[in-house]
């Protein structure tokens, strides 16, 4: 199968300003992202932007860059406008969503999104982490997956949710918002309207579930640093200036 990963990013983070070129080790995080995805080995690696100042480190260190519309609502969105852009001929099969935020995210890690693609039933992949951590458990800013478990490391999603899920003894997962479409699926997907708990919970993968697309999460070790606030920012540099 033929893979993209494309790597949305924008400027306007409220908590972060200018995010996308924000140093981390002599380098745009942005562009550690994009290395990062590149080293995993899966696919051709392009970051789509809305900003030429962001295309431009990005090629300014060896990389690729799409321009993209502004408006675009979600990252999802900015993607699959970009597939079309790149990919006119549709001869791209899978196309995996890193999100810039994630610079010291293992390429390991990216490719681990890959393989429950393998069962033709899935629609779309994604991955999750156990939960070790007790003050995450309760923290409705780390979502959780509530799955049905394949194997030792894989889960059938059922449901997505901020709260503390499910409950009982037995672990819980922390999910990690990186997505391997298959292109058909993604095409889907940004064409339906937003869902009722997608907009509840204020998570967009909801409105595949709810649409009885199939998402299938691969459990890896950790789950990396997103860059959201300035005190992530100064962790980031810490741990790429190591």
């Amino acid at each position: 199968m033929s893979v993209l990963i494309l790597i949305p990013a924008r400027m306007s983070s409220s908590r972060l300003p200018n995010k996308p070129l924000a140093d981390i080790a002599g380098r745009p995080m942005i562009v550690h992202v994009a290395a990062r995805a590149a080293e995993s080995g899966i696919g051709r690696t392009v970051v789509a932007t809305d900003t030429d100042a962001v295309a431009a480190a990005v090629r300014a260190a060896g990389f690729e860059a799409v321009m993209t519309r502004a408006d675009h609502q979600s990252g999802s969105d900015r993607i699959h406008e970009a597939l079309e852009l790149l990919d006119p001929r549709r001869r791209v099969d899978i196309v995996v969503n890193v999100q810039g935020d994630l610079p010291t995210i293992d390429p390991a890690t990216i490719s681990a999104a890959i393989p429950p693609l393998d069962d033709a039933a899935v629609d779309i992949a994604t991955l999750g982490a156990a939960i070790t951590r007790d003050d995450e458990r309760n923290n409705p800013n780390v979502v959780k997956i509530v799955g049905s478990p394949l194997s030792a490391t894989r889960l059938r999603a059922l449901y997505f949710t901020r709260a503390t899920a499910p409950w009982g003894d037995g672990p819980l997962y922390h999910h990690i918002g990186l997505y391997a479409f298959r292109r058909n699926a993604l095409e889907r997907f940004v064409a339906l309207p937003p869902s009722t708990l997608e907009v509840r919970e204020r998570l967009e993968q909801l409105r595949a579930l709810e649409a009885g697309m199939r998402i299938d999460a691969e459990i890896v070790d950790t789950v990396p640093l997103g860059v959201d606030t300035p005190h992530d920012l100064e962790r980031a540099r810490a741990m790429l200036s190591a």
